[in-house]
Order: structure tokens, then sequence, then C-alpha cells
């Protein structure tokens, strides 16, 4: 039987450390961030969706989706991030359903859905167990505004454009703490896969 891990966590919280881990650990990570790409890649449906919402001003000169445009347009707009999301939940999902399905074929003992709005987009029904990937609103504020060049207000919209870090980790089975140094946060990650091997 394969066992789910929902694997969550914000913005600049490090959840894509984790994932990496998962990764170099020889364990198989579904990433929605990459899934979500790959929809909306030239000519397909889900681009063409987005554009009859949204119009051609989403599109580069060469038809691709201008992320960045697309982007500054759903961030000041809930109702707009909300239509964006509606739109492309289905495909993402449908994706998502397929290549988990192909690893259970293949008798995966352990895959990871690797997904920011887990929560939000209702898959924890799906998960066996979720992890959140946790560090304080301060950190997440100082290092969002490293990564990015921000500065502090345009990082605390971002960081509460999404549910709270506190909220996902109250609803999860497992928090990773990801506040020290890389290491740190990998020990934590084996440790939980050392766990997971001995009870199966």
């Amino acid at each position: 039987m394969t066992y789910i891990l929902g694997l969550t966590g914000g913005i600049a919280s490090g959840k894509s450390t984790v994932s990496q881990h998962f990764t170099a650990m020889g364990v198989d990570v579904i990433d929605a961030d990459v899934v979500a790409k790959e929809v909306v890649e030239p000519r397909t449906p889900g681009l063409a969706r987005v554009v009859a919402h949204f119009g051609s001003k989403i599109l580069t000169e060469t038809g691709e989706l201008d992320r960045k445009r697309l982007g500054d347009i759903i961030f000041n707009d809930k109702q707009k991030r909300e239509d964006l999301n509606a739109i492309l939940h289905g495909e993402i999902g449908e994706v998502i359903e397929k290549r988990k399905n192909a690893l259970i074929e293949q008798g995966k003992e352990l895959i990871v859905l690797d997904i920011p709005l887990l929560f939000e987009a209702d898959y924890e029904s799906q998960c066996d167990e979720v992890m959140t990937v946790f560090v304080s609103k301060d950190v997440q504020v100082k290092r969002l505004m490293l990564r990015d060049g921000i500065d502090e207000t345009l990082a605390l919209a971002k960081i509460d454009s999404q549910m709270s870090l506190i909220d996902k980790a109250l609803k999860s089975d497992v928090i990773i703490d990801n506040e020290g140094s890389v290491k740190n946060t990998e020990l934590q990650v084996d440790r939980w896969l050392e766990i997971f091997k001995q009870t199966r």
C-alpha cells in the first residue's frame, strides 16, 4: 500500500529545501508548482483559458505566459487570484492524480505531494499525513525580502495573501522547523523517514 505524504508551507518558508531533500533521498515527489507551469505552456488548453479570462496582455511577444504581469494582476486582487485558481485547479488536479496513480501502479512505497495550497485546495483528504515546513512570520518576512529584493511592506502583503503558516501547522500531522540551518532541517526529514521505514 502506497503512503501519501502531503508537503506544504508558505512563501519563503523553505518547503523547496525539504522537497529537494526528499528527492535526494530517492523519494518520488510530485511538485504542484511544476505541474502548474506545464498546464500553461504555449498552445495548451490551460493557457488558452487563462488568456480568455485575463486577456492577451498577459502574454509575451513570443506567446508565452508573462508570469510577472499575471502575478501583478492577481496579487492585488483576491477575486482575480480565485478566478485563476478556479480556471487551472481541475487541470492541475488531473495531472497530479495521473502521476500519483502511475507511481502507485509502480508499487512505490512513499509518494510526496508537494502542494503550496494543499489545505486551500482540499488535498489533505488525499494524504495519509500532512507535513508543514514552518518558520515564524518575522523570519519569513526577512527571508522573502532577501530572496526577492523587496521591502518589508511588499513582503508582508505577499505573506498575508496566503493562509498563515500557524494555521497550516495547526492542521498538520508533522511540523518541520526550518528556522535553523539547512542541515538541521534535513536531519528532521531524515528522522521522519527513519520512523516511516520502521513502521512499514
